[in-house]
């Protein structure tokens, strides 16, 4: 089963107005996409990123500007943008031992993110950074233990399907690739039942158990700053 294949993570943009009340809110956001993205890893540097550019704007372009967060994935790498429509107010680099302010905010990003820039358009500028992330494609995972357990499981399993349900390279589709999975589950399900086990309450059990591990991230960022 191709990990290439597992899951499509379209870019998403939106449209804010650059205010201090909007940051929170931004963050927010952020976390939950990573969390549906698989990304949780990078939460607390992409929240960092999205503060900084949106608190560039508000102070550089000024309150009540007219904005837009774009988020996507560039090969392994999570693509942070915030476009606003000042193509004179560049963003300004400091070192971040000097007594000014100004620019502290683009030295947090500079430290955390692997790269970034300025792009000007003939209708707004666009600050943009990228942060690494761990996965080994662009619609691939990331190779926690878990996964990576399940990826093989699901391999086996793949092997043993119709050839009719996969692709001419041999690679699972996403939607077939899910069907795998729920197939999968379905079997394990029938497999308790067989031994006297109580499948609703092994579900149960499970989801329980992945909440816990997923817990901390939720606990985290919730209590981040805005």
């Amino acid at each position: 089963m191709s990990q290439e294949a597992c899951m499509s993570r379209k870019p998403w943009e939106l449209a804010f107005t650059a205010e201090p009340v909007e940051v929170a809110a931004l963050r927010r956001i952020m976390r939950l996409h990573l969390g549906v993205w698989g990304l949780q890893d990078i939460t607390d540097e992409a929240q960092l990123c999205v503060s900084e550019l949106v608190s560039n704007v508000i102070t550089h372009v000024g309150h009540g500007t007219p904005a837009t967060l774009a988020v996507s994935v560039r090969g392994t790498h999570l693509r942070i943008e915030v476009h606003d429509p000042d193509t004179r107010a560049l963003p300004v680099l400091r070192d971040p031992s000097t007594e000014s302010l100004e620019g502290r905010g683009m030295a947090l990003v500079d430290a955390v993110a692997d790269r970034w820039g300025v792009l000007l358009r003939p209708d707004r500028k666009v600050t943009w950074c990228e942060l690494a992330t761990k996965l080994t494609a662009p619609n691939g995972h990331v190779e926690a233990p878990s996964v990576m357990r399940a990826e093989a499981l699901l391999s086996l399993y793949a092997a043993a399907t119709p050839l009719s349900c996969r692709t001419d390279v041999g690679r699972l589709t996403s939607a077939v690739a899910e069907e795998t999975v729920i197939a999968a589950i379905t079997d394990f399900l029938h497999w308790l039942q067989a031994h006297g086990c109580d499948a609703d309450d092994m579900l149960d059990r499970a989801q329980m158990r992945f909440e816990a591990e997923a817990l901390p991230y939720v606990k985290g960022h919730e209590a981040s700053p805005g």
